[in-house]
C-alpha cells in the first residue's frame, strides 16, 4: 500500500531532481558538475495563518520546479522514494523554461 504524505503549514514535500552521471554520448560527467539544487513539487500545505487569522497560502503549488539551498530540509523516505521537506520561505524561486 502506498503512503502519501501531506505537509502541515507551510511546508512543501519536494522531490530533488538528479542530474544525469554521464551524457547522451555516453562521456561520464564530473561528480560536481552533476549536482543540481533543484527538485519538483509534490505536495504542497495549506499555508500560514496571521495574527488576524487571514491563511497566507504558500507560494509554489504542485508540479513546480524550485531553486533549493544547498543544506536544510527534512528528508523523509516513503516506501523507495526519497523525498524533502521544506519551508515555503526556505525555497530560493521557481525555474521557468
Amino acid at each position: 500500500m502506498a503512503k502519501r504524505l501531506l505537509p502541515t503549514l507551510n511546508r512543501v514535500l519536494i522531490e530533488k531532481i538528479t542530474a544525469p552521471a554521464k551524457t547522451n554520448a555516453g562521456i561520464l560527467l564530473p561528480e560536481k558538475s552533476s549536482k543540481l539544487n533543484s527538485g519538483k513539487v509534490v505536495a504542497v500545505g495549506p499555508g500560514l495563518r496571521d495574527k488576524a487569522g487571514n491563511l497566507i497560502p504558500t507560494a509554489v503549488k504542485e508540479g513546480d520546479t524550485v531553486l533549493l539551498p544547498e543544506y536544510g530540509g527534512t528528508q523523509v523516505k516513503l516506501g523507495e522514494k526519497e523525498f524533502h521537506l521544506y519551508r515555503d520561505e526556505d525555497i530560493l524561486g521557481t525555474l521557468h523554461d
